[in-house]
């Protein structure tokens, strides 16, 4: 793929800050972001909000998930840059993590349908980026944000999770767990450079972040079931529809991804949940869905095995305890999930009026 760069021309910080003295959004002046997977879904909000807050931005993403239309509208900010390419690269990052204060990791594999059938890329773009990442940035002290997620909870049935709570995986011999697994390796690194190198890393579970610009072209539930709705097609709802999930707003996650990031020492080296406990069952989303966008869709269950994998697993509930980012930061989320609903269906209906 063909590397374009954008740079903003600042100088880089002095690389032998300690990381009791790294900068962060809380000191008042603009300071330079790198966001990895900043053409995402989540990237690309978080890259809104810091611009709308002053700062500098620059998004690194091979756009491998990620679309350069979720960011269209900021290459006209001169405080905006990116570069296309991959976070493998050490050379780019190393690069780019010199020009950089802060550093939010979010570039990862994505979504259930990628997950079961990719699963060497899952596996060696979770691991390896996040290697490459946490490399460059122990080299000069930046402080880095990892997104985890809830995956890594796996079977556990000690709800709700909480983030000192035991992780419990399924077989190797299931695919699905791969990511989960990755991704909980990706914790340990983070950790391991904070308590052996010092280096400032926040780690976040993000549960079921939804919001605009989401697609549903990896499995997302909640685009998927508004495209379908709005087209007339099925809703598809996998296995019996009894699982349950809690869905948070893109504007309430990266607002916490902001303010975990201003607690400074008080949050480095430590795991937060972020996300909501308003939890619906798949089915009653469907409905829910259903009735909001005046669809005539029916709405089909369809087992496990037709949709992904024989032997695929699922998970019964998946619900956060957000006790921790709460006391930390004060942090909770403010947006329904009926706003979040509208918010798709409003979002999605505007796209294919525009095609």
């Amino acid at each position: 793929m063909r590397k374009a760069v954008v740079c903003d021309g600042t100088q880089p910080t002095d690389a032998t800050v300690r990381a009791s003295e790294a900068r962060t959004p809380g000191k008042g002046q603009a300071l330079r972001f790198l966001i990895t997977g900043g053409a995402g879904f989540i990237g690309s909000h978080l890259a809104e909000d810091l611009l709308a807050r002053g700062h500098r931005v620059h998004i690194l993403d091979d756009l491998s998930t990620g679309s350069i239309d979720n960011v269209w509208h900021l290459s006209i900010e001169s405080r905006f840059s990116s570069t296309i390419e991959t976070c493998a690269s050490a050379s780019v990052v190393a690069e780019l993590v010199d020009e950089a204060d802060i550093v939010y990791h979010l570039a990862a594999a994505v979504g259930v349908d990628l997950i079961v059938q990719s699963p060497v890329r899952t596996i060696e773009t979770n691991v390896h980026c996040t290697e490459v990442v946490l490399a460059q940035a122990s080299k000069q002290r930046k402080p880095v944000f990892i997104a985890s997620t809830s995956e890594v909870y796996g079977k556990s049935t000690a709800f709700p999770f909480r983030e000192d709570g035991d992780l419990v995986m399924g077989p190797t011999t299931t695919g699905r767990w791969s990511y989960a697994c990755s991704k909980a390796i990706d914790e340990y690194l983070g950790l391991a450079y904070w308590k052996e190198r010092g280096l400032p890393v926040v780690v976040a579970r993000l549960f079921n972040t939804v919001g605009p610009r989401q697609t549903g072209r990896y499995g997302m539930v909640v685009p998927k079931f508004v495209t379908q709705a709005l087209a007339g097609r099925p809703l598809t709802v996998f296995g019996d529809g009894t699982q349950t999930r809690c869905f948070c707003h893109v504007e309430d996650v990266v607002r916490a991804l902001v303010e975990l990031m201003l607690l400074e020492r008080a949050a480095y080296g430590e795991v937060f949940n972020v996300g909501s406990q308003e939890e619906i069952s798949i089915l009653a989303l469907a409905e829910r869905v259903w009735r909001l966008t005046d669809s005539d869709s029916e709405i089909v269950l369809v087992p496990y095995e037709e949709g992904y994998e024989e032997g695929f697993e699922d998970m019964p509930r998946r619900c956060p305890d957000i006790g921790k980012i709460h006391a930390a930061a004060g942090w909770v989320p403010r947006r329904s999930l009926d706003g979040i609903l509208a918010d798709v269906v409003s979002w999605q209906r505007a796209e294919a009026a525009v095609v």
